[in-house]
């Protein structure tokens, strides 16, 4: 078992009824609104788009497996194309963007599911899955992990797909947003993305306070401009990897060290980064540290 500050064991073998599941993962409720229907436990941009006649949103027969699946289909409206999105927590229609999610305490490993999609022009589609805790003492939001795929090519006919998770806490979440977009930024007239079957697999698990091989990490200054300096003790000859990144879990920057053993210090640019928060991950071998940054 590898020995980290918050021992990470990865299983990926326990069963998916271990987790507070997805509600209605299958797309299988629905709410009757009239002239449409919106997907139980999701918000759509049907709301949005109803006066003009258009659902970006709706209910395909049948499902992989189940009676129904998801068909977020990007449509035009008046004189611009609306993106087939949607969420599981709070979609922000103005912006077409998730700001909120819903209960989840788990820590899975990987977001799987069933899909078919095509891209009519470059904008390409996305799943994106978002772990968050609400922060009593900033009045914020911390993430806690993230992952995504984007939709390459094209699956005319029922295909798997998985988000592997990037964590950059250790905490337990308490909320989860998943994104779901048949369009990127531009969308095109018939983007389409069709999901079912949703599932989280895998636990971290075993939050221990064994040794980490990491310590007496100093990081300064914080905020910083245009360098950050970090001082740190390996207490057994390992790999090291330093990774900046942002608070949607996007790494923007990574710099591998290389063997380090005992004392070492390093300077990193930061000149070619974005003002704004960030996480920098410290790993090793048998270690790791997660440290909140300030670029300014």
């Amino acid at each position: 078992m590898k020995k980290i500050l918050f021992t990470f064991t990865v299983s990926s073998f326990i069963s998916v009824s271990a987790f507070a599941q997805i509600l209605n993962n299958g797309f299988e409720n629905w709410t009757s609104m009239g002239a449409y229907s919106n997907p139980d436990n999701w918000e759509t941009l049907n709301n949005y788009t109803a006066l003009a006649g258009v659902y970006t949103a709706t209910k395909g027969m049948p499902g992989s497996p189940g009676a129904s699946y998801l068909m977020l289909t990007s449509k035009t409206v008046s004189t611009s194309v609306v993106n087939g999105v949607a969420v599981y927590g709070k979609l922000d229609a103005p912006t077409m963007q998730g700001v909120a999610g819903l209960p989840f305490t788990q820590q899975p490993v990987r977001l799987t599911g069933n899909w078919q999609h095509m891209i009519y022009g470059s904008s390409q589609g996305s799943v994106l899955v978002k772990l968050t805790k609400w922060n009593t003492v900033t009045n914020m939001r911390n993430v806690v992990a993230t992952g995504s795929v984007t939709l390459t090519g094209m699956a005319m006919s029922w295909a798997t797909f998985t988000v592997n998770l990037t964590y950059t806490s250790s905490v337990a979440p308490d909320s989860c947003m998943i994104v779901l977009k048949a369009s990127g930024t531009t969308p095109t007239n018939n983007d389409y993305l069709w999901v079912d079957n949703l599932a989280f697999s895998g636990s971290i698990i075993g939050i221990n306070t064994i040794e980490n091989n990491i310590s007496d990490v100093s990081i300064f200054p914080n905020p910083a401009t245009e360098n950050f300096t970090i001082e740190l003790n390996v207490k057994k000859a390992s790999t090291v990897l330093f990774q900046v990144i942002d608070l949607t879990g996007k790494i923007v920057k990574e710099i591998n060290a290389g063997e380090v053993f005992g004392n070492y210090k390093t300077s990193i640019s930061i000149t070619d980064i974005a003002k704004g928060s960030y996480f920098l991950k410290i790993s090793s071998d048998d270690g790791l540290e997660v440290k909140k940054i300030m670029i300014q």
